[in-house]
């Protein structure tokens, strides 16, 4: 039996359809992580699933039980909110176990859930304290301990990690990784932030405009997207995008006379005479001091970023933006031509009407 199913949810605020019929099965253990920029629908369909929004269509089933109509606290969830809603008056001790507290726990018990769950946070020492006293990973750690401490089949993240600086947020993600291996929850996440999505997700649906783009693994979302929003979308820097067409002779880009090799793969899928989005991902260029024409790119160096692990180059190839990511170690110069080469199964073909891609 699936711990979440999301059957055909739809949303309309008037006229506005924000959700426009999503389906998602999440089995028990799975980490999913709702993925898309401000307005996709990600919050909105989170809020749903816990009861603080009601669908306009479809069905929300929770270890096979529909929770449409359910008040939250029956639904067997637990939430932690991009802000930490912390009781400010309360002691960490009381804030975790709040929740147990108004259920009726005995004493002992909740103690011992208490004590536990922070032990797992690794903030037993702080359970005396007031959430003033509490850094802001600190008090992030006990609102996780407060969903956390309740056993629900299924926990709602939403954004938790904004709030924090880029350390913090690193060392929380690690956290939550360690976590999810640790106990097997279900775990539902919103974010905008991709690295958050790779690092987290067993699976990731990404959202736009009230669908899902594609929904997948992280490999084969960053691997195979589906769309030339996905592509862009997910990987930092993003997947380089260039105009083109696709001609007798294979690729050729816009504003140029040179030809690239079109894949075997994509052979019977595309037609000579369609216009194309050429994808390539920065890392899967690699400079090269000579080639045949057929896979090389001639690229005009603008920019050389050195960002510690990797130097990112910025340049133009036919008159279009372009970025490869090199060795860090890697000697080059701006304002020189330099000649980049990608193996077949590096390039990236959409449609350039539908966006969608080929060759999947």
């Amino acid at each position: 039996m699936s711990a979440l199913e999301i059957d055909n949810i739809r949303k309309t605020y008037g006229a506005i359809e924000t959700l426009k019929g999503i389906d998602i099965s999440l089995e028990s253990g799975e980490f999913l992580v709702l993925l898309g920029s401000s307005g996709c629908g990600k919050s909105t369909l989170l809020n749903i699933i816990a009861g603080l929004a009601e669908a306009s269509g479809g069905d929300v089933r929770i270890g096979g039980r529909s929770v449409l109509g359910v008040h939250p606290k029956d639904r067997d969830i637990a939430m932690v909110f991009q802000s930490y809603a912390l009781y400010p008056n309360l002691s960490v001790r009381r804030n975790i176990g709040f929740g147990l507290e108004m259920r009726g726990v005995p004493t002992a018990e909740r103690e011992k859930a208490v004590l536990d769950t922070a032990r797992l946070l690794q903030i037993e020492n702080l359970l005396d304290r007031k959430p003033g006293q509490l850094s802001g990973g600190q008090r992030q750690r006990v609102a996780i301990g407060r969903a956390l401490v309740r056993k629900p089949q299924v926990f709602l993240f939403d954004e938790p990690l904004s709030n924090l600086d880029a350390k913090l947020r690193m060392e929380m993600r690690t956290e939550l990784k360690r976590l999810h291996q640790m106990l097997g929850t279900t775990i539902v996440y919103v974010t905008h932030d991709q690295i958050e999505a790779m690092t987290l997700a067993t699976r990731i649906a990404v959202m736009r405009n009230g669908r899902i783009e594609q929904l997948g693994t992280p490999e084969e979302v960053y691997d195979h997207p589906a769309t030339l929003y996905v592509a862009g979308f997910v990987g930092s820097p993003p997947m380089n995008v260039l105009d083109g067409v696709v001609t007798g002779e294979g690729l050729r880009l816009d504003g140029s006379d040179r030809h690239m090799a079109l894949p075997v793969r994509f052979k019977d899928a595309v037609a000579p005479g369609r216009r194309v989005k050429i994808g390539i991902r920065p890392e899967a260029l690699r400079l090269i001091r000579e080639g045949d024409g057929q896979s090389v790119l001639k690229v005009a160096v603008e920019v050389v970023e050195l960002t510690g692990p990797e130097l990112v180059v910025t340049g133009r190839v036919s008159g279009q933006r372009i970025t490869a990511c090199l060795p860090p170690r890697t000697k080059l110069a701006v304002g020189t031509t330099q000649a980049f080469a990608l193996d077949d199964d590096a390039l990236h073909l959409f449609d350039a009407e539908t966006e969608l891609a080929f060759g999947r």
